[in-house]
C-alpha cells in the first residue's frame, strides 16, 4: 500500500475517534434503557433445527409420492392439465421445487441481510442487546434454511428425474425492487426492514398443514416441520422488531411508509405467475393454454381473499402499533383487502 493510502486511512480513524463512543452505544454492548426483552431463543443451543436436527434425506421407497398437496396448487386441478397423462404428477414435483428455491431466495436476500444489518448495529435502531444477540441465532437459522431447501431440492431431483424448472428471480425480489426504486431516497431501505417483517409474521399455509400431510415423502414433511419450529420463534422476534421500529420513525415517515405495507404483504403471498407459466410449460402445455390456465386458476377476488386470510395476524400487529390509525394506511389496507 503507498504510504499517501496509509496516510489517508489513518487520518480518517483518527479524525473518527470523537464519534466512537456513538459507534459502541448503538452496537456492542448496548443496552436499550429501560427496554424489557423477553426472548424465545434462550434453548436455541438445544432446540434450533441447525444445532439438533439432521439433515434430510428422501428414501428410495418414497419416489412416485405425491410431492406437494395438490388442492394448494389450483393449476393442478385445471381440465387442460389433468388431461394430460402424468402432467400433474410432474407439475407438483415442480411446484415443490419452486417453494424449496423460494425459501432459499427469501432467506438469503431478503431476510438474513436485515438481521445481519440488526447484529452488527446497522439497522438504525437502538434494540436490547437480547435482539442483538438473537439476531445472529436467527442469520444462522435462516442460513441453514436456505442450504437445507437447496439440498432437497438437489435430491428430488436426482430422484424423481425431474430438473427444477425455474424463473431468473422469484416475482417477489423484483417487487420489491419496485417498491425501494419507487421510494424517495432518504426512504430507502425501509422496504427491506419492513418486508422482513411482513415475511415472517404471515401465517403460511404451507409451513402450517405440510408437515402433517401424510402423502407427501417423510424427508419433505420432516424439512418443513424443522422450518416451522424455528419460525415460530423468527415470528415472535418480528413482532417485537415491529414495535421498535415503529416507535423510532417520526409522524411524517409513518404517514410516507405506512400506506407501502400492503404490497408488501403482496409482494410476498401473491401466486408468483411467472414461476406458474413455467410449471405449465414443463408440463407440456403449449403457451396459449398455459395462458388460459393461468387466467381461469387465479381469479382476482380469490387470490386477494387467500392473502387477506394468511395476513390476519400481521395485519393485526400493525394494527397494534398504531400505523391503521393514519388515514391514507387504513385506505391503502382497505383496497388491498387486508381489512373492512
Amino acid at each position: 500500500m503507498r504510504q499517501s493510502e496509509s496516510s489517508r486511512f489513518l487520518d480518517e480513524a483518527l479524525r473518527g475517534l470523537d464519534g466512537a463512543e456513538a459507534f459502541v452505544a448503538a452496537g456492542y454492548g448496548a443496552e436499550l434503557a429501560g427496554s424489557e426483552y423477553r426472548s424465545c431463543f434462550e434453548n436455541w443451543d438445544r432446540r434450533a433445527s441447525v444445532r439438533v436436527k439432521p439433515a434430510r434425506t428422501l428414501a428410495v421407497s418414497e419416489v412416485g409420492q405425491v410431492y406437494f398437496p395438490p388442492e394448494l396448487v389450483p393449476v393442478a386441478s385445471h381440465p387442460l392439465v389433468a388431461a394430460a397423462e402424468g402432467s400433474v404428477e410432474r407439475l407438483l414435483v415442480q411446484r415443490l421445487h419452486h417453494y424449496l428455491h423460494f425459501t432459499t431466495e427469501l432467506e438469503q436476500f431478503a431476510v438474513i441481510p436485515v438481521t445481519a444489518d440488526i447484529s452488527a448495529g446497522r439497522a438504525g435502531l437502538r434494540l436490547p442487546r437480547g435482539m442483538i444477540l438473537d439476531a445472529y441465532r436467527i442469520t444462522t437459522d435462516e442460513a441453514w434454511h436456505a442450504q437445507f431447501s437447496y439440498e432437497l431440492a438437489e435430491q428430488v431431483a436426482l430422484r424423481t428425474g425431474v430438473p427444477a424448472v425455474l424463473p431468473r428471480r422469484p416475482q417477489f425480489l423484483d417487487r420489491l425492487d419496485e417498491v425501494g426504486q419507487g421510494l424517495d431516497p432518504d426512504l430507502r431501505g425501509l422496504e427491506r426492514l419492513l418486508f422482513s417483517i411482513v415475511s415472517e409474521t404471515l401465517i403460511s399455509a404451507v409451513l402450517a398443514d405440510l408437515p402433517r400431510d401424510k402423502r407427501l415423502p417423510a424427508a419433505v414433511r420432516e424439512l418443513i416441520r424443522d422450518h416451522a419450529e424455528d419460525e415460530g420463534k423468527h415470528h415472535a422476534y418480528f413482532r417485537v422488531l415491529l414495535s421498535h421500529f415503529w416507535s423510532a420513525l417520526d409522524a411524517r415517515t409513518r404517514r410516507r411508509i405506512g400506506p407501502l405495507v400492503p404490497e408488501l404483504i403482496c409482494c410476498f403471498l401473491e401466486p408468483d405467475y411467472r414461476a406458474m407459466s413455467l410449471l405449465l410449460l414443463d408440463a407440456g402445455l403449449p403457451v396459449a393454454d398455459a395462458q388460459g390456465v393461468l387466467a381461469d386458476s387465479y381469479p382476482r377476488r380469490e387470490v386477494l381473499a387467500e392473502i387477506a386470510k394468511s395476513a390476519q395476524s400481521t395485519v393485526r400487529y400493525f394494527r397494534e402499533v398504531g400505523a391503521l390509525d393514519d388515514t391514507a394506511t387504513y385506505e391503502a389496507f382497505a383496497a388491498a383487502g387486508l381489512v373492512d
